[in-house]
């Protein structure tokens, strides 16, 4: 069943509930106001008759020897001419007088009613007779001396109040069956509406499905209303976005890696055949296989760290002083500046102490990854600058250059995997273009962040932001660089 015929059901069924509950409380209603009405006027006939009638003239008309008076209001004035009829009956259930005649019927009086009147109480009955007569019938006990007498039962044909009510009953139930048909029919057409947009990400879907074609998205017009349905349709078309732009990465990732470990095999296929041809041992040709066989084992470590990284690997988390891990950072900053022999140099900033919870193994590659690019791409006489702050229960620390700098248009991509500014200095200088992407993604896993500013020609900072742990005090990191050459 769909869903589109089971709201309609609900729907439906629902309606039908309130329609039906509330067709019986109008029927209800209306049939005790009728006979309500009759109630009170054949209640009133009985007790004039029996508080004008002497005692003597109530025992006749209860034997049937009194004259027929009744009818002519002589005993109920005011109720001459009404269609009206009262009977007198005696304990053993004989009937007295009943005027006017019933067309040679008898009012009746059966063992429930009698018992109702010997108990002092008065019974209202609707009593269907054979000939298509329907009375609605008041008995009440005559009581004399608090003792009953008998019986007195005043009653009136009630066939036009049964008709006026079974019409009401028949309009009733037709207004239901067509409210129902037209609800039937409006449920239809609503969820026919409310479903389309489903049909539509359900069709979209079935399209990528079978094309492959990720570019596809729900049409959403402008002034599509905001509903649940609406907003899925958006979610839907986000979640597309998503799955595009993690697609296309994946393509262009693996492209790179086939780009990028096809060099080094090149270049070392390319030696190994010279030292074939040669048949001697080339320290060039070593050299140079040594060198491509080394990027090829960094390319290789960094796509596995970062393959563990999608895996959603967890660090080992313990305290770590920040600011000692920046001096070991420092010193080894210091001794790649000297190997590089471009005349740069390594400074200490902001000097501050702080102590947070992280994997220290990870926060030094982080670190040293940002000092080491910081040395390589600024020029001889270039400085790089290292620094540690704390601030509102964050902690800085800052990788400042005074290098080449990165184009604007470049900053937003520097952290996807692969991204070169400068592909060919970059390749040069042994990068792989994954350093930037392990670096964030550290930073990230430590609930952090890395933030990049830089300026073409006059240097670039990474600003790493980790958050503070509480406690713990560290020894300022100026004391344990006292003594320490070339700062």
């Amino acid at each position: 069943m769909s869903i589109r015929l089971r709201l309609t059901i609900w729907y439906v069924g629902l309606l039908a509930i309130i329609l039906i509950a509330f067709a019986l409380v109008i029927y209800t209603l209306q049939e005790r106001s009728a006979l309500g009405e009759v109630d009170a006027e054949l209640q009133t006939y009985a007790k004039t008759i029996v508080s004008v009638a002497s005692r003597d003239v109530l025992i006749k008309h209860i034997n049937g020897t009194a004259p027929s008076i009744v009818s002519r209001g002589e005993i109920a004035p005011g109720f001459t001419g009404t269609q009206l009829y009262v009977q007198f009956t005696n304990l053993w259930g004989i009937i007295g007088t009943q005027e006017p005649k019933l067309n040679e019927t008898q009012i009746p009086l059966d063992d429930e009613m009698r018992d109702w009147a010997n108990r002092g109480r008065a019974t209202k009955r609707s009593i269907p007779l054979p000939n298509g007569i329907l009375l609605r019938v008041y008995t009440e006990p005559i009581v004399l001396d608090n003792q009953v007498i008998g019986y007195i039962q005043t009653a009136r044909v009630i066939n036009g109040v049964s008709d006026s009510l079974r019409r009401l009953a028949t309009l009733l139930t037709a207004g239901i069956v067509l409210a129902l048909a037209l609800a039937a029919l409006v449920g239809v057409l609503l969820a026919e509406a409310a479903l389309r947009p489903i049909d539509s990400v359900t069709q979209t879907a079935l399209r990528i499905t079978q094309t492959d074609d990720l570019s596809r998205r729900i049409i959403v017009p402008p002034n599509a209303p905001k509903d649940e349905v609406g907003r899925l349709a958006a979610t839907f078309n986000l979640m597309l976005d998503r799955i595009e732009t993690i697609f296309e990465t994946q393509q262009r990732f693996i492209a790179d890696v086939s780009h990028e470990l096809r060099t080094p095999l090149t270049t070392i296929r390319g030696n190994l055949a010279l030292v074939k041809r040669s048949k001697q041992t080339d320290p060039e040709s070593l050299a140079a296989m040594e060198s491509e066989a080394e990027r090829m084992s960094r390319l290789v470590r960094d796509l596995l760290l970062l393959a563990q990284a999608d895996a959603g690997v967890t660090l080992q988390r313990s305290p770590v002083e920040l600011d000692g891990l920046l001096l070991d950072v420092y010193r080894q900053t210091r001794i790649i500046a000297q190997q590089t022999d471009h005349g740069v140099t390594v400074r200490l900033g902001a000097e501050d102490q702080a102590t947070v919870m992280g994997d220290p193994d990870r926060l030094r590659q982080l670190l040293l990854n940002l000092a080491e690019n910081a040395v390589k791409y600024t020029p001889s006489g270039g400085q790089v600058t290292l620094g540690l702050e704390r601030q509102e229960g964050w902690v800085r620390v800052d990788v400042a250059d005074t290098g080449i700098g990165i184009p604007a248009e470049d900053l937003p991509h520097i952290f996807e995997r692969f991204y070169r500014v400068d592909k060919a200095r970059s390749r040069e200088k042994g990068g792989t273009g994954l350093g930037l992407s392990i670096a964030q993604w550290i930073a990230q896993a430590h609930g952090g962040r890395l933030e990049v500013k830089s300026r073409v020609g006059q240097g670039t900072t990474f600003s790493l932001w980790l958050p503070v742990t509480a406690g713990g005090a560290n020894p300022p990191l100026a004391k344990e660089l006292a003594g320490t050459p070339g700062r």
